[in-house]
């Protein structure tokens, strides 16, 4: 079948840009006229076979921008600050691209996430079933996606911790679970250090995780 075998996506930025054509080239659907009808199945068989940022509503699919130097720079430092704090509590932390089903029909693919025991059953191969910490940059294409929608999406799923990185007013929000729903632990600004409530030996200084972001050049202090 033509779905299982040829879907393609373009080097451009447009959603519309994903087709799914024959083996000779020919178009049989772009994106729009698929939406809603995608299963979980053939976006895992999507997914698989490419090399973009894709995530997965209830029959919907959404390609997500890729990330700018500035968005991968604040990742790495974060990453590298993390890591080895999650290594010796036992765990494991991965950077974007790992797929977090949330709840059925829901896949997100946030741009850290830890488990804090690699034995962890939630820890599969082709995407986590659940995740004890995550964390979103902001993205200025759409910074409802990650201030609004997947707080939800993460409440929803159970997630005790999310922290959103928001390069637009630099600052990081650490939000906690209580009752279902994310209560804010802390709004920390250039000059302040974010801390995990849920890792508490993990303190980062604010406006190093900007300044990273910058070009070496750039960089003040």
């Amino acid at each position: 079948m033509a779905l299982e075998h040829a879907m393609e996506i373009t080097n451009g930025t447009h959603c519309t840009e994903l087709r799914i054509v024959t083996p000779d080239g020919s178009e049989l659907a772009d994106l729009e006229g698929l939406q809603g009808l995608w299963t979980e199945e053939l976006y895992l068989k999507l997914v698989a076979g490419t090399n973009r940022l894709v995530e997965f509503t209830d029959g919907r699919i959404e390609i997500l921008p890729m990330p700018t130097r500035k968005h991968q720079a604040i990742l790495r430092f974060l990453f590298l600050a993390l890591n080895p704090l999650v290594e010796e509590l036992g765990g494991e932390l991965f950077w974007c691209g790992l797929g977090l089903r949330t709840r059925p029909g829901k896949f997100r693919q946030p741009d850290l996430l830890a488990l804090l025991d690699a034995k962890d059953p939630r820890n599969q191969n082709a995407y986590w079933h659940g995740a004890d910490w995550v964390l979103e940059v902001v993205s200025p294409d759409d910074p409802r996606r990650d201030l609004v929608q997947k707080r939800q999406d993460y409440a929803e799923s159970g997630i005790p911790e999310y922290w959103i990185v928001n390069p637009l007013d630099d600052t990081i929000t650490v939000l906690v679970l209580e009752d279902g729903q994310y209560a804010e632990h802390g709004l920390f600004r250039p000059g302040d250090r974010a801390d995990s409530p849920t890792m508490p030996a993990f303190r980062v200084d604010v406006a190093a995780v900007f300044a990273a972001g910058e070009p070496a050049g750039r960089r003040s202090g």
